[in-house]
């Protein structure tokens, strides 16, 4: 593989996108959406003490969402679109190999994907300036979004060398993101609404039938009855009753959102928690929710009105 080659390729490929208006257009509108949701993040994250991570993890998982919408148009038609417009043949002819073609089509789709990440980075900086946002966060989350987006632009182009219409390629390299965004967390519910266990449930109250319109409320457990605070210290508990139901196991089925682009940069960059574990950003949330996935549910509950330990739960 010669390095030389492959530059120019790649050069080729760029010039053939940037030399375009809607190429532009298209960068340009993103921005304009990236200053609606920064604005939107700065108003709406100021519950947050040091809103900066909040804001930057939003900008972040915005510009991920947005390279996933544009990603297959760029790379689907990397080289069947070629082939159909005729500017292939002359590239193979020279000395170019088939696969530094190939790798050079890929690289040249991987840096157009960078460039609204190139974007992006203003507002990513401004997003610092309101505090708390941790070195590692930054370094961990763009080089995540980085892979990924190069993951993308992978998947098009190899689609665009085994499909031979641009068209059915470009659609198909769609549906594999729609499979890999919005898929997995369909097959998610549903697999784990399909899969369920048995659980049983135990509960006891008092005995409310002993208690009349006019006597007092039973005192709570380790409580006397007082004049400020009347209450029926010999109302008795009722019967254990026992009954059961069926829970969803999606501790079983988390694994399909494994390959989700979104799931895995919430679950590698480092989230930011408050004194009290509770999730203040983007990244953390989706962290929560995935280590709330894998925790299998309890298939055996009790409560007791009766008992002191109860009512402190």
């Amino acid at each position: 593989m010669n390095a030389q080659r492959l530059g120019t390729l790649i050069r080729l490929e760029l010039t053939q996108r940037t030399r375009s208006v809607a190429w532009y257009v298209l960068l340009s509108v993103f921005a304009l959406l990236l200053v609606i949701v920064s604005v939107l993040s700065f108003l709406g994250w100021q519950w947050v003490p040091e809103p900066g991570a909040a804001i930057y993890s939003t900008v972040v998982a915005f510009t991920l969402l947005l390279v996933v919408l544009v990603s297959p148009t760029f790379s689907g038609n990397a080289i069947n679109g070629d082939r159909e417009a005729a500017t292939l043949a002359p590239v193979q002819v020279t000395l170019a190999t088939t696969g530094e073609i190939v790798i050079g089509k890929f690289l040249a789709a991987w840096i157009a994907g960078l460039a609204f990440v190139a974007v992006s980075v203003p507002f990513l900086v401004i997003a610092t300036f309101a505090g708390g946002v941790d070195p590692l966060t930054v370094m961990i989350s763009l080089a995540v979004l980085v892979v990924e987006i190069g993951v993308l632009a992978a998947i098009g182009v190899a689609l665009s060398g085994i499909l031979s219409r641009p068209l059915f390629s470009v659609a198909t390299a769609y549906l594999v993101v729609a499979a890999l965004v919005i898929g997995t967390l369909i097959a998610f519910a549903l697999a784990g609404a399909t899969i369920r266990t048995e659980t049983t449930h135990q509960t006891r109250t008092y005995d409310w039938s002993s208690v009349g319109p006019n006597d007092d409320p039973p005192c709570a457990p380790g409580q006397s009855s007082t004049a400020a605070y009347p209450c029926n210290e010999d109302i008795e508990c009722g019967e254990w009753e026992t009954y059961t139901s069926e829970t969803p196991r999606f501790d079983r089925v988390w694994w399909m959102l494994a390959p989700n682009p979104f799931v895995i940069l919430g679950d590698a960059a480092p989230g930011r928690f408050d004194a009290n574990g509770n999730p203040q950003d983007v990244f953390s949330q989706l962290k929560t929710g995935i280590a709330y996935a894998q925790q299998p549910p309890e298939l055996e509950t009790q409560w007791d009105e009766c008992a002191p330990l109860s009512w402190t739960e």
